[in-house]
């Protein structure tokens, strides 16, 4: 999708194929008990160094390279591992060191100058400095590297300037307080890559043969004949944020998860990528099998075309609070997605610093939603029927919704909830593209059923969505229009004071609660599982299915593996 100033934004609306995560062990989860748990007195074991921690991930191996990994899951898993970023995020979404140990942003918010650590390195021994930096960003505007085209425009908007060996700034054409976010991608050596021309990057052995400069480096490939069936890396020492207690980590790549929870079964690996519904009930039953779950970055959202004539009566914030009440969410939570969701109640994630927590969920009302109808001047019949306002026209529409079976139950159960209140909903299920680019896109629609998807943005910057500029040829898909609002959005994408801020998304929460332009409905989570013999996981909201490593160098085993991993075998 094209949005005014695209460079500046890397917030997708994606239609998903299915809710994606697992069950809730409960729904308010943000961060999880330690693998260890002291009893009777008995004091938990301090971690020690050593053991080799072995995870199964779900898909194959493509390139283990930060540039190349934006389509491949698995690939970002290693990579998280493998390299390191200017900038890091913690589990609410606020920045931190990486390699840049400091920085400082100008008074009008458009210039950052940033200051290396001392004595970085490379896994081979080599000084990292500002020349990698610059090298890695140039290697971002090029238009041979594959990546998405709202971050290569960003890059070539901004200009670099080098100070020294490990100092340098980065000038941006304007504010943009969000522009943290954008440095998180991982760093290149230059002293590796620069001689292989931009459009051989994609085919380079280096690819299979990676030097980063995270908490592991890389070992070797594990083979099972030709094929590659994991990667084998090891603690780095010189790390930065101090060397990982666990010696080894050994991922291994299997088709499904069902195959994932087998491999576990059969002692091949501690850890399984990501619990997904067809194995929970499997899962839940194994004994030393720890469950991390948090929420994902993604939202369930019903959106109301405000600027279609045809159904007038959807711009009347009373009626859309009506149908808000009338929604049983809970049941569907528990009855469709099998409890992998809590309620949402907000355009900004829980958990974050943006978000603000004096917020409740809507509940579920269906009498007060009939009053707030009649409070709107719509008649309901006493026996019940369609409601229908003075003039006669039915409040009646039809919500268009992807047309798999999740969303497509999903929908259902929106109808009949709304039916109790007399409200007609007609449905139309379209495949996942033609619900954006003919229905969202074009403004045809009148209430739609969609998921909104901001992994690996934490900045909430919800701008795109829900500013006036948004309306004609933006993300703002309901064509809301409140200039307080949108007052707020601007104000607090161009300050770098994170309180001021804060203030300022707190105040565009309260406003959006009063005004419903649209319905947020779930949030899903994700669970990760890991042997109760591996210690120190902590998991708060993610941003990605990868930040589930943000703090690895920290885990420690506390046992003997129930079963040893397969030796691996080293590439020839």
């Amino acid at each position: 999708m094209t949005i005014q100033r695209s460079f500046f934004h890397r917030f997708r609306w994606q239609l998903l194929l299915a809710l994606m995560a697992a069950i809730a062990v409960g729904f308010l989860l943000l961060e999880q008990k330690p693998a260890t748990i002291p009893q009777g007195g008995i004091v938990a074991p301090a971690p020690k160094r050593g053991g080799v921690y072995t995870e199964a991930l779900i898909g194959t191996l493509s390139r283990l390279n930060p540039l190349l990994d934006y389509g491949n899951q698995p690939d970002r898993d290693v990579d998280r591992l493998l390299y390191c970023s200017l900038v890091q995020f913690d589990a609410t979404g606020l920045p931190q060191a990486g390699a840049a140990e400091s920085w400082g942003i100008s008074k009008d918010g458009a210039t950052y100058n940033f200051a290396l650590r001392p004595n970085l390195k490379w896994h081979d021994g080599e000084p990292l400095t500002t020349d990698d930096v610059i090298f890695t960003i140039d290697l971002m505007r090029n238009d041979a590297v594959p990546l998405p085209a709202d971050v290569r425009a960003l890059w070539k908007a901004i200009t670099v300037k080098k100070f020294d060996d490990h100092t340098f700034q980065i000038h941006l054409p304007e504010a943009f307080a969000p522009f943290l976010d954008y440095l998180t991608f991982g760093i290149l050596p230059k002293h590796i890559w620069g001689n292989i021309p931009p459009e051989q990057i994609v085919n380079a052995p280096q690819n299979l043969q990676p030097v980063g400069c995270g908490p592991y480096r890389f070992d070797h490939l594990v083979l099972d004949g030709t094929r590659i069936s994991g990667v084998s890396l090891r603690a780095f020492d010189d790390y930065f944020g101090g060397r990982p207690y666990i010696d080894r980590v050994v991922f291994r790549y299997y088709a499904s998860a069902q195959d994932a929870l087998q491999a576990y079964r059969d002692g091949e690996v501690l850890g399984i990528q990501q619990i997904t519904p067809d194995i929970l009930i499997q899962a839940l039953r194994e004994p030393h099998l720890d469950f991390y779950t948090t929420r994902l970055p993604r939202m369930t959202m019903i959106l109301f075309n405000l600027g279609n004539n045809e159904v007038p009566f959807l711009q009347d914030k009373t009626v859309r609070r009506a149908l808000y009440l009338g929604l049983n969410r809970r049941w569907m939570i528990d009855r469709i997605l099998d409890g992998q969701a809590f309620e949402a109640t907000g355009p900004i994630f829980p958990g974050t610093w943006a978000y603000y927590d004096k917020l409740q969920p809507v509940p579920y009302d269906p009498d007060q939603a009939k009053a707030l109808l009649k409070k709107a001047k719509f008649i309901i019949p006493a026996g019940g029927g369609e409601v229908r306002e003075k003039d006669g026209q039915a409040l009646a529409f039809t919500l268009v919704h992807p047309n798999d079976p999740t969303h497509t139950r999903l929908a259902e159960a929106i109808r009949d909830d709304w039916a109790v209140l007399g409200v007609q909903v007609t449905l139309k299920a379209v495949p996942y593209e033609k619900l954006l680019t003919d229905y969202l896109e074009p403004r045809t629609y009148e209430a739609a059923l969609v998921d909104l998807d901001l992994s690996r943005s934490p900045d909430p910057d919800p701008y795109p969505f829900w500013h006036q500029s948004q309306k004609a040829n933006g993300q703002n898909y309901s064509m809301w229009d409140n200039r307080r609002a949108s007052e707020y959005l601007e104000q607090a994408r161009i300050t770098p004071d994170i309180i001021r801020r804060q203030k300022l998304y707190y105040n565009f929460q309260v406003l959006f609660e009063k005004e419903l332009p649209a319905l947020p409905l779930f949030y899903p989570v994700y669970t990760y599982a890991v042997d109760a013999q591996v210690g120190g996981i902590r998991l708060g909201p993610i941003f990605d299915l990868s930040d589930r490593f943000r703090t690895i160098n920290r885990w420690f085993l506390v046992a003997q593996p129930r079963a040893m991993p397969l030796t691996p075998t080293a590439t020839p």
